[in-house]
């Protein structure tokens, strides 16, 4: 048996055998789980070695390895291993005059050579994090139609209603955990972007790897095409979607039914749904409708939610004080700000605060003003915040009423956070906490160096996009990014390892307070509420584990017998970027 086995590997066009299938999956998840594996690696031979990204390894393929999958002479004769290509890379992305440019050759390279690409990822995250997700991913969304080369993804339309479960099975892997979807209404700050939104589920389960080393195989993103009311792109020539208004109403809720029901039948009950950037109107009621019957979480108000819990979280920590004790202006009523509304709320009643009293801690501003209870155009979850106050709709007036200690905008709104208002939190509070989480950058609420100018220094300051380090009068601040990056991945690598049934603000509340206690005493002192993103993959396993134990105490999780060491069990299952070795096990008869 043995002499037929290795006879495989010097067939022509034959190289992957189960010999080698076992090695390669080996080497991408836990030893345990390796014979289901996440993918299973198709026979290949020659040049499509090469044009495989998952099999790829380029130069650092061995003679050996190059002569028995026979790609010897296809590749220069010189052998370099990986950290080499990394630097490569780097050369090749420093050399790039914009960032799109830079974000054109990550996804090229990712198209090439998988392993490579979260290596460098891994590696050099703090660097390329706004190259692969925001800001840089709003303006790749705006141009995809330009830049789509090949696909990495699904795209679905609305037109595809009772064919959804065999579209799906047209996607290679099998073996899918987790599902990212968006039907592009609310890309960002930058509004419909249609059937060209595909740049963010990308992105996102880009940096479920990167963040938390969750194979890439087990990731599918996913847009829903159900057309797009942004005229601009209805008539832009080179727009890739469909090309007329948004399906609403009955046929949309069916759509979206359809498909996860789908998706549940293709790859199982315990698969993961990612809502990603739906429309105000769609996310709360399908996040409502799905949550307790489907493993499922919408990232823009729960993972937005507990990131900005984090890092408030942080921020007694600066300021020596409870949550209960503060006073939170919102600007902006929409799934984001909403959504950390409600977590807020959830950890005050955790300790000891009457559900009402919380509610009243909060004040939020719309776009028609300060919510109010006289209004008759509140939705249920807006209703919720409404004061019994006059009417109001300058920000300026209301923190001068309200005298809030914490000041948070996710309304894309830019440069909405001004000098005065800035002073009068500085007036009132001894550290204002200032959240300027609108992303991209383009539409923060105001820069950390207004933030920390305009306070004397004073601002507890974090945003939704990256600002450098200031400096003045000697004193030395690193503004923190509250990055959703720090909560989803982390939540999905804790939640696919448990089995999970269902994700409820519970486990988001847990991955909050696990988080903020992995801010440094250092990072504190220049201001920090949240890690350095460098360190974020050690950080995810902490936040996953913590999540684990919930979801285990919440009775939901489905994996049995609990594993004793659960961050041993956790690292088991995490992608090594590691390239597999292509030459088969062999051995000797023991005389």
């Amino acid at each position: 048996m043995f002499a037929s086995s290795v006879s495989r590997y010097l067939q022509p066009g034959v190289i992957v055998s189960a010999m080698l299938r076992r090695r390669v999956q080996l080497n991408g998840m836990s030893s345990t789980t390796a014979d289901s594996g996440p993918l299973s690696v198709p026979e290949k031979h020659g040049i499509d070695i090469l044009r495989d990204p998952n099999l790829n390894k380029g130069m650092a393929m061995t003679l050996q390895e190059r002569q028995v999958v026979g790609v010897h002479g296809l590749l220069p004769p010189n052998f370099i291993d990986q950290d080499l290509q990394v630097k490569r890379c780097l050369h090749h992305i420093h050399a790039k005059p914009t960032d799109l440019e830079k974000y054109i050759y990550l996804c090229s390279l990712q198209d090439r050579n998988e392993r490579l690409f979260f290596r460098l990822l891994k590696d050099h995250l703090e660097e390329l994090m706004p190259i692969i997700y925001t800001p840089t991913v709003g303006l790749a969304c705006q141009k995809y139609g330009v830049l789509f080369r090949r696909p990495r993804g699904l795209f679905i339309t609305i037109h595809d209603k009772g064919h959804i479960y065999d579209i799906l099975k047209n996607w290679p892997v099998r073996n899918v955990k987790a599902v990212c979807f968006t039907d592009g209404e609310r890309i960002l700050g930058l509004g419909d972007q249609g059937c060209q939104g595909m740049g963010i589920p990308v992105g996102k389960l880009a940096l479920y790897t990167g963040c938390a080393a969750i194979n890439p195989q087990y990731c599918l993103p996913v847009t829903l095409d159900v057309g797009t009311n942004n005229q601009a792109l209805i008539d832009d020539p080179m727009y890739i979607g469909l090309r007329h208004k948004r399906v609403t109403g009955k046929e949309y809720d069916d759509f979206i039914d359809e498909f996860i029901h789908a998706c549940k039948a293709r790859y199982g009950s315990a698969v993961l749904m990612h809502f990603e950037d739906f429309g105000n109107n769609n996310a709360f009621r399908l996040l409502s409708k799905y949550l307790d019957n489907t493993c499922c979480f919408n990232d823009d108000i729960q993972g937005t939610a507990s990131v900005a819990l984090a890092g408030i979280l942080g921020s007694l920590r600066i300021t020596n004080s409870k949550i209960s004790d503060h006073t939170f202006v919102f600007l902006g009523a929409g799934e984001a700000n909403l959504g950390i509304a409600q977590l807020i709320c959830l950890k005050m009643t955790k300790e000891g605060t009457p559900e009402e009293e919380a509610r009243g801690k909060i004040y939020m501003l719309d776009s028609r003003g300060l919510l109010v209870k006289s209004r008759t155009n509140l939705t249920e979850h807006k209703l919720l915040f409404a004061k019994d106050m006059e009417p109001c709709t300058d920000l300026a007036e209301v923190v001068r009423r309200v005298k809030p200690s914490a000041l948070i905008g996710a309304a894309a709104q830019p440069k909405t956070f001004t000098k005065e208002i800035i002073e009068e939190m500085s007036r009132n509070n001894e550290r204002p906490v200032i959240f300027a989480l609108s992303n991209p950058t383009s539409k923060s609420e105001c820069s950390a160096e207004e933030a920390y100018k305009w306070s004397n220094n004073k601002a507890v300051f974090a945003s939704g996009s990256p600002f450098p380090k200031y400096e003045q009068d000697g004193h030395v601040f690193e503004p923190g990014q509250g990055n959703n990056a720090y909560i989803f991945p982390a939540v999905a690598l804790g939640v696919m390892c448990c089995g999970s049934v269902s994700i409820p603000d519970d486990l988001f509340l847990t991955a909050a307070e696990r988080l903020s206690y992995l801010v440094s005493e250092k990072d504190l002192e220049v201001g920090r509420v949240y890690p350095h993103l460098s360190e974020i993959q050690e950080h995810s396993v902490a936040v996953a584990v913590a999540v684990i134990e919930r979801a285990y105490e919440l009775k939901l999780a489905t994996v049995y017998p609990k594993p004793e060491n659960l961050e041993e069990f956790v690292r088991s299952q995490l992608f090594n970027t590691d390239y597999p070795s292509f030459i088969p096990d062999t051995y000797d008869y023991n005389n």
